[in-house]
C-alpha cells in the first residue's frame, strides 16, 4: 500500500528498513564504550559519526512522514478509540503506529549513544586541555569542532585566571603551566592516568603483550609476556594495551576504582 503526501510517495512500514542503520550501531557502541572507559582521549571517529548523523536524519524524516500520514488518514494516534477500532483502522492503513513508535525508540537510542560519545570527549578535553595542547599526538585526535572548543576553553580559562588570581601574584608565579618560572617542567598540567586498571577483552587471540614500560625494562624487571584469549575479560593496566585499543583490537569495558592502582603500587 502506498499513498502520496505532498507529492512524496509513502510506502509500507517496510520502508523503515531502508533507513535503519544495520552496520554502524555496533561500531558506535564500541567507540562509545572505549571512549567512556579509556583514561585518555581516543582518535575521533569522523567517518562513523558522519554516517550516523546521516542515518539519524533519514530515520527522523521517515518517522515524521509516516506520522503525518497517520494524521491525514484520520487514524487516532492518541489511542482515544477502542482497541478494536484502532486495530481495524491500522490494518486498513497498512501502517502500524506501534512500528513507528519502535523505530522512534531506536532513533532515540542511537541519538543517546552519539551524544554520550561526544559528551565524554568534551569532558576529557575540559579536564586535560593543557596536556592535549602540549601533545601533537593527542591534538591530532580532535575533530575540527573539538579544536575550536579547546581553543575557546583555553582562552576563557586564561582570561579568568589572569583577572582573578595571576595578576595579583608575583611575576615569578604568573604562569598557568608552572608553579614558578624557575620550574623546568610544566608541573601544573594534569595528565591522564594511563596506569589506571581497566577491564577489557580482545576480539582475537593476542600474545607477547609486554606489561612493563620502558623504565621497568631498563631496570631488568621484566615479567613473562602476557596473553589474551579472545572474548575473555582481563583486568590490566591501560598503558600496555593502549595501542591495541587504538587499533580497535582490544575493547575497554570500564575503569576500576583508584584503590586498585594504589594496591598495585
Amino acid at each position: 500500500m502506498a499513498s502520496n503526501l505532498g507529492g512524496a510517495s509513502i510506502s509500507q512500514t517496510d520502508d523503515f528498513e531502508t533507513f535503519t542503520p544495520t552496520t554502524d550501531v555496533e561500531p558506535l557502541k564500541r567507540a562509545w564504550r572505549n571512549e567512556k572507559a579509556a583514561p585518555e582521549i581516543l582518535p575521533y571517529e569522523a567517518s562513523l559519526v558522519g554516517r550516523i548523523k546521516e542515518q539519524i536524519q533519514a530515520m527522523f524524516f521517515n518517522c515524521v512522514v509516516h506520522f503525518l500520514y497517520l494524521l491525514i488518514t484520520n487514524i487516532d494516534t492518541s489511542c482515544i478509540h477502542s482497541q478494536e477500532d484502532s486495530i481495524e483502522e491500522y490494518s486498513r492503513s497498512g501502517i502500524d503506529p506501534l512500528i513507528v513508535s519502535l523505530y522512534q525508540m531506536d532513533l532515540d537510542r542511537i541519538q543517546f549513544l552519539l551524544r554520550s560519545y561526544i559528551r565524554s570527549r568534551l569532558q576529557k578535553i575540559e579536564k586535560y586541555m593543557l596536556y592535549i595542547l602540549k601533545s601533537d599526538e593527542l591534538f591530532r585526535r580532535l575533530s575540527k569542532e573539538e579544536i575550536t572548543f579547546t581553543d575557546r576553553c583555553r582562552h576563557d580559562m586564561k582570561k579568568h585566571f589572569d583577572e582573578s588570581v595571576l595578576s595579583k601574584l608575583p611575576n615569578n608565579y604568573q604562569d598557568v603551566l608552572k608553579q614558578s618560572i624557575t620550574s623546568e617542567e610544566d608541573d601544573m598540567v594534569p595528565e591522564p592516568p594511563l596506569d589506571t586498571f581497566v577491564v577489557c577483552k580482545s576480539k582475537e587471540y593476542l600474545e607477547h603483550i609486554q606489561l612493563e614500560d620502558e623504565e621497568e625494562r631498563a631496570s631488568s624487571r621484566i615479567e613473562e609476556p602476557f596473553e589474551m584469549e579472545a572474548n575473555v575479560l582481563h583486568i590490566i593496566r591501560y598503558r600496555p594495551i593502549k595501542s591495541l585499543v587504538m587499533e580497535t583490537i582490544a575493547l575497554v569495558a570500564w575503569m576500576l576504582i583508584s584503590t586498585l592502582v594504589e594496591a598495585h603500587k
